[in-house]
């Protein structure tokens, strides 16, 4: 029987064998590629190849770049002088040839060649015209993936330090680097932890501030931390971290630890911890997170500490749920929340920077599918991405200083927090990464809480944002774009370092400086190129400034709360760091 047009048909029996079928056919794929999708590269390859090839005047001008470099290389070698004249300038974050042995020959000239050659291709896969900015910016990273990949410095027939080290230590840098590699095999395929990552304890040496857990549920914890003053402000502060990772990163070794030095100037802080989700909360969403994260802890906080208005703060993924919280609250008139604090935190996805390049509809598709498999997407996958954004410094490097040099620097605190994995769920990871990654919704209206449309542009609480400077994660120019999505009072703080050292910059710490600029409110909002310009420069911690400008925004101190309260449902559960953050 054939459906006449507007009757209703069975559901076709096939269909979820089929959907099953192509999930496992690409969770596969992913499996092999590492999360990478082999159809983004090969489209972006293709339009590449395709209008270089049908641009004659692009080629001819390929062409003759490489003939200039050739003769500059050659007047290189024919005077010789690699010090004083050298055919070329590594770029200022390369420093695989700052060695001195790489200025002399034959040394000098293969580094000379490579950094002529890698500069060649950058200008061959970059202003072809036709080629779309994605696959142009796909194209430009795999090929410097590649290049980075056969450096001169990664092999000991080319790298003059190596072959030092060799003949130094009568090649057992080679053995002890080859036991590294095998040590470090093995942790992998155990899925456990380096026995240096063991030696920092949590709660001892990392993630010590002294507090209670005062409330649980299925998706975080929330710390309350002890006070260390003899009074306090009236408004609490509620700091929400992102899930991608541990919350310690705000509470890293006594004198770096964020949290720590908050509580040291007089405020009643509590912290989510988030839980590290399984299979079994696949479904767990974007609203969830909301509902189960910030407004609970917010609830938890009013009950405990009867205060009226609370300072929060979000940092990186935290931080764009804590807009989203935010915003959702200011539309239904909830005025709870007295100030805002976004440390390294998007709103505005168009221009995501590197990041990017694994956010299109096959890169999501393959990870839609491979989530789909497991329930969640693991931290390898996404671990695997950010260190290709920073393959020289992240990959390479390591493979030459660790495997071949047989040098393992040891830990600090930092590191054995970025070795502390995390899951995410797929629900709110596909979520995520779709509505806001790939379709900006939230910057472009679209993103809804409740059924209900929200919009930034409710925001009116006074903001202190932060970028940093050299953050693949969340770019600055990226993060400063919140300008244009709101009116309100923002406070915008530019400091040196990056995603995750350039919060982690406590006072005290060298080398440290920052540019602030508040944008008051109803001004119009400047460029990320005019706040430079505008922005005054400090030395030291942007931690400080930050103080300053929420002691304005805080009310006299008094007599602290308790931890906890027993008689609302909020009882001390136990010791802080509690136990979500040593789920693996």
């Amino acid at each position: 029987m054939i459906d006449s047009p507007g009757t209703a048909s069975a559901p076709d029996p096939l269909d979820g064998l089929a959907e099953t079928f192509d999930r496992a056919a690409f969770a596969a794929i992913a499996s092999m590629t590492g999360g990478l999708s082999p159809v983004t590269i090969a489209q972006a390859f293709s339009d590449w190849a395709l209008h270089l090839a049908a641009s004659p005047g692009h080629r001819l001008e390929l062409f003759a770049k490489g003939a200039r470099k050739y003769i500059r290389l050659a007047d290189y070698l024919a005077h010789g002088s690699a010090s004083d004249h050298p055919a070329i300038e590594p770029l200022p974050q390369d420093h695989r040839f700052d060695d001195p042995a790489w200025k002399t020959p034959p040394y000098s000239a293969i580094a000379q060649s490579f950094l002529l050659m890698q500069q060649w291709w950058h200008a061959a896969t970059t202003g072809v015209s036709g080629v779309s900015d994605h696959h142009e910016a796909v194209t430009s990273f795999a090929m410097r993936q590649i290049l980075d990949m056969f450096a001169p410095s990664n092999f000991a027939a080319t790298n003059p330090v190596l072959q030092q080290r060799i003949v130094e230590t009568g090649g057992m840098c080679l053995v002890e680097g080859a036991h590294l590699f095998l040590t470090d095999l093995e942790d992998m395929a155990r899925g456990a932890a380096s026995s240096s990552v063991a030696d920092f304890k949590l709660g001892k040496d990392i993630a010590a501030t002294k507090g209670k857990i005062i409330y649980r549920n299925r998706l975080i914890e929330l710390i309350q931390y002890e006070p260390t003053t003899a009074n306090v402000r009236p408004e609490p502060v509620l700091v929400v971290p992102a899930w991608i990772m541990k919350y310690y990163i705000l509470d890293l070794s006594s004198h770096n630890s964020l949290i720590s030095w908050l509580v040291g100037q007089g405020y009643t802080v509590f912290a989510i911890s988030w839980h590290n989700p399984g299979s079994a909360d696949r479904d767990l969403d974007m609203d969830d997170y909301r509902l189960l994260g910030p407004m609970a802890a917010l609830e938890a906080i009013g009950a405990i500490t009867g205060a009226q208005k609370i300072h929060a703060l979000g940092y990186c993924l935290g931080g764009t749920l804590l807009a989203i919280t935010a915003a959702a609250m200011a539309r239904d008139g909830d005025d709870r929340l007295a100030t805002l604090t976004l440390l390294a935190a998007q709103t505005e996805f168009s221009e995501p920077g590197e990041l990017g390049l694994f956010i299109d509809e096959a890169q999501l598709n393959l990870l839609d599918s491979m989530m789909w498999e497991r329930g969640y997407l693991d931290s390898s996958q996404m671990g695997g991405a950010f260190q290709m954004l920073r393959s020289n410094d992240l990959v390479w490097s390591r493979v030459l200083n660790e495997y071949l040099m047989g040098n393992r620097p040891p830990l600090n605190d930092l590191m054995v927090w970025n070795a502390d994995g995390t899951r995410m769920p797929y629900a709110m990871h596909s979520e995520y990464l779709r509505k806001l990654f790939l379709k900006d919704d939230l910057a472009e209206g679209r993103f809804k809480v409740d059924n209900r449309t929200i919009s930034l542009s409710a925001l009116r609480l006074p903001m202190f944002v932060v970028g940093t400077e050299t953050d693949h994660v969340a770019p600055w120019r990226s993060v400063h774009k919140i300008h244009m999505l709101t009116s309100a009072e923002i406070s915008f703080a530019l400091t040196n370092g990056g995603h995750n050292a350039g919060i982690v910059s406590e006072p005290g710490h060298n080398h440290r400086h920052y540019r602030l600029l508040t944008r008051r409110d109803g001004d119009p909002a400047l460029s990320p190129e005019e706040w430079l310009l505008q922005a005054e420069d400090h030395g030291g911690s942007w931690w400080e400034a930050w103080g300053e400008w929420l002691g304005v925004r805080s009310g006299e101190a008094g007599a602290p709360p308790p931890l906890g309260a027993s008689d609302k449902g909020y009882a001390p559960i136990l010791d802080a760091p509690g136990s979500y953050v040593l789920e693996k």
